[in-house]
C-alpha cells in the first residue's frame, strides 16, 4: 500500500510535545493474579504529528490509549498534556484537557447513542460547552461538521439515527462528533478495522485531509502495519508487544528497515496481492504462533518463545532495554543490540 499524502509542516510541529506518556503502567487485579497490561511505556505526540501504535490484539494498545485520553488512571508513570500531569490538573484545566483530546472508537455503532439523531449528537456538546449560542447556530455548525467528513448533503444525514447509516457513514459521524470541540489531539482506536476495504481507504483519506487542514495530532491505534504505512508515513510508529514498546522510530524506517523480529513478523503477516504467495508465506521467522498469557509471562524478553533469533542464556535472562540501533530508530532486543554494538552502531538507551 502506498501513499501520496503530505503532512503540514507548520512551525507548531516543532513545539514541545502535545501529549507525553512517561513510563506509564497499568496493572489489573484478576482472580488469576495481577495482569500488567501496560509496562513502562514512554511516548510523545507533537502538535500536528501522527503517532501510530501497532501490535496484535492484547498487546496493550487500547489500554495505553485510554490512559492517554484520561479515561483510565495509570498504576504508575505520568500522562502529561501541554507539559502538565493531567491527574494533577484543576477541574477547569481537566475540562480543557478533555475537550482538547477526543476519542474515536473502533465500533461506530456501539459508540453512538442509538436514541439520538445525528443532529442531536453533534449539537449537544456544542451547546453544553458554549461553542455556539442557540439551537440554530448549533444546527448550522453540525451541518458544517458533516460536510467536513464528506457526509453531504448534510440535510440528508442530520435527522437520521445511527442504525439508518452504513458502517462507513457512522464512523464519519463519529469523527464529526470528535471535531465538535476543536480538539488538538484525536485518538483513533482501530477506527477503520470494522470497515470494508474500499470504505476504509476513503475514511483514512478523509482523516488525512482533516489532519492537514486542521493541524490536529493523531494517536492512531492499529494492528495492521499496512494501515500505519498509509496513514502515518510521514509520522512515527511504536510497535507494542505484551504491554511494552519493542520498536520505535519514523514510520518509513520501521516499514522499510525493521530491526526487531516481532516487527518483521508483523510485516510478514501483511497479505500479498497474490493469494498463492500469501498461502505459502507460513509463519515466516516465528518459532511459534502462540501468544504467552499475561498472567504467566516468559522471563527475559517476552517475545523469545516465538522469536527466530532466540539464543538461550541471552534472551531468556534480563528484560531487554529499548536502545537506539539506528539514528532515530530504537528496538528492545538483546540480539539486535549486541550485533549492532559489534558493527559499531549506536546503542544508547532511549527509555
Amino acid at each position: 500500500m502506498t501513499t501520496t499524502e503530505t503532512v503540514s509542516t507548520s512551525p507548531a510541529a516543532a513545539d514541545k510535545p502535545l501529549m507525553t506518556l512517561a513510563g506509564v503502567s497499568q496493572v489489573f487485579d484478576t482472580k488469576a493474579g495481577p495482569i500488567r497490561a501496560v509496562d513502562g511505556v514512554s511516548l510523545s505526540v507533537n502538535p500536528g504529528e501522527v503517532l501510530c501504535l501497532v501490535g496484535e490484539s492484547g498487546s496493550g494498545k487500547t489500554t495505553a490509549a485510554r490512559m492517554a485520553a484520561g479515561l483510565a488512571r495509570p498504576s504508575g508513570g505520568q500522562v502529561a498534556f501541554g507539559g502538565k500531569d493531567i491527574w494533577s490538573l484543576k477541574k477547569s484545566e481537566f475540562t480543557t484537557f478533555r475537550r482538547s483530546v477526543q476519542y474515536v472508537h473502533q465500533d461506530p455503532y456501539a459508540s453512538l447513542n442509538p436514541t439520538r439523531t445525528i443532529q442531536q449528537m453533534l449539537t449537544a456538546p456544542l451547546l453544553k460547552h458554549g461553542v455556539v449560542k442557540g439551537a440554530k447556530a448549533a444546527a448550522e455548525r453540525a451541518a458544517e461538521l458533516l460536510a467536513k467528513v464528506d457526509l453531504t448533503p448534510p440535510e440528508a444525514y442530520l435527522p437520521k439515527y445511527p442504525h439508518q447509516l452504513s458502517g462507513g457513514q457512522r464512523q464519519r459521524a463519529a469523527v464529526a462528533r470528535a471535531l465538535t470541540l476543536d480538539p488538538k489531539l484525536i485518538i483513533a482506536d482501530e477506527s477503520t478495522s470494522m470497515l470494508d476495504v474500499s470504505i476504509r481507504i476513503s475514511v483514512l483519506a478523509m482523516l488525512g485531509r482533516l489532519r492537514d487542514e486542521l493541524g490536529v495530532g493523531f494517536l492512531f491505534i492499529t494492528h495492521d502495519l499496512a494501515i500505519a504505512k498509509y496513514f502515518g508515513w510521514h509520522g512515527k510508529t511504536a510497535v507494542m508487544y505484551l504491554g511494552r514498546i519493542v520498536e520505535f522510530g519514523p514510520t518509513r524506517q520501521i516499514i522499510n528497515a525493521p530491526t526487531h523480529p516481532y516487527t518483521r513478523a508483523l510485516i510478514d503477516a501483511i497479505p500479498e496481492p497474490d493469494p498463492d504467495l500469501t498461502r505459502t508465506k507460513g509463519a515466516g521467522s516465528l518459532r511459534s504462533l502462540e501468544i504467552p498469557s499475561l498472567t504467566d509471562l516468559p522471563r527475559g524478553c517476552t517475545f523469545h518463545p516465538r522469536c527466530g533469533l532466540f539464543e538461550p542464556g541471552l534472551c531468556d535472562g534480563a528484560v531487554p532495554a529499548l536502545l537506539e540501533v539506528r539514528p532515530g530508530q530504537s528496538a528492545a532486543c538483546h540480539v539486535v543490540a549486541r550485533d549492532g554494538a559489534r558493527a559499531g552502531g549506536p546503542n544508547e538507551s532511549v527509555a
